[in-house]
């Protein structure tokens, strides 16, 4: 099972709008995606109360994890929006 390890790049963490936009991402992924944090049980990266209640903080670890044709590309694009700021204010 490919799985990745990510640093969360948002200031204020995986909360709100950060994990929304995670959450919605992990949806439109062909493979289901879990997401772990501090060696917890992994949950469905698709759920967005699960992922706020990792309490993933600015700075903090979590491992990715999907099986199945896609997985790679889904863990790739997901790491992606972990490692992003998004928080930052949109381009205008």
């Amino acid at each position: 099972m490919p799985q990745r390890t990510v640093v969360i790049g948002s200031r204020s963490g995986l909360h709100a709008r950060p994990a929304s936009l995670f959450v919605q991402a992990a949806a439109r992924q062909p493979v289901k995606v879990t997401i772990a944090r501090d060696g917890r049980a992994p949950v469905d990266a698709r759920s967005l109360l699960s992922v706020l209640a990792l309490g993933a903080e600015h700075g903090d670890s979590v491992v990715l994890a999907a099986e199945g044709d896609g997985a790679e590309a889904a863990i790739e694009e997901l790491a992606g929006v972990l490692a992003s700021d998004l928080d930052a204010e949109e381009p205008r």
